[in-house]
């Protein structure tokens, strides 16, 4: 829930605006548990290592050498829960590469995570598998996931809650904020 896809960039996620109510709604349950996950695209081309490279070769206008520095920040809708919820910057998809969040929430005894954001094949893909890498429960709130592509959305949805049913459930918002007790489940939101 970045404002780099939120706004008219070329990485414009046309229907993020859509779940914003519902992302809100898991967030204001409990904002000291939520944890929304930053990508931070390399300084220059030259910066990215590896196949990163060739991505950024594409997209050069998208290093931040050519963004306004505050389109990395979360949306405003969502960054006054800014503290207390926290903000986890990464450089790759998966916010698991560093080592250091799947450490921070074993110390804070976290065994389930609600995810939110975007974009269901991309970010969101990355961090469910490897939150289930981790060994955490995984719930995804399909009302509150967006994609900039439709068929590969569903296809996502329809893999993970096909491939991964006893590691991962899915439900919808409204299912959510009845059956769990805010104050007792940690939520893990993807910009």
């Amino acid at each position: 829930m970045q404002r780099v896809f939120a706004e008219d960039t070329p990485w414009h996620v046309e229907w993020m605006d859509r779940i914003g109510e519902e992302v809100e709604a898991v967030v204001q349950g409990d904002p000291a548990r939520c944890i929304f996950t930053c990508f931070v695209p390399p300084k220059t081309v030259g910066e990215a290592p590896g196949a990163w490279r060739a991505y950024y070769e594409k997209w050069p206008m998208m290093t931040r050498q050519a963004l306004a520095p505050e389109l990395i920040d979360v949306i405003p809708s969502l960054s006054r829960y800014i503290p207390p919820a926290r903000v986890f910057r990464k450089s790759v998809y998966s916010p698991w590469q560093h080592g250091s969040l799947g450490e921070i929430l074993r110390q804070e005894q976290v065994s389930t995570l609600v995810i939110t954001g975007g974009e269901t094949d991309v970010c969101v893909l990355a961090t469910v598998l490897g939150a289930i890498d981790q060994g955490f429960h995984v719930i995804l709130v399909e009302d509150a996931l967006c994609s900039g592509r439709d068929a590969t959305h569903d296809a996502a949805l329809k893999l993970l809650s096909g491939r991964f049913s006893t590691q991962l459930q899915v439900c919808d918002t409204a299912t959510l904020l009845a059956a769990l007790p805010m104050q007792s489940v940690p939520r893990f939101l993807r910009p």
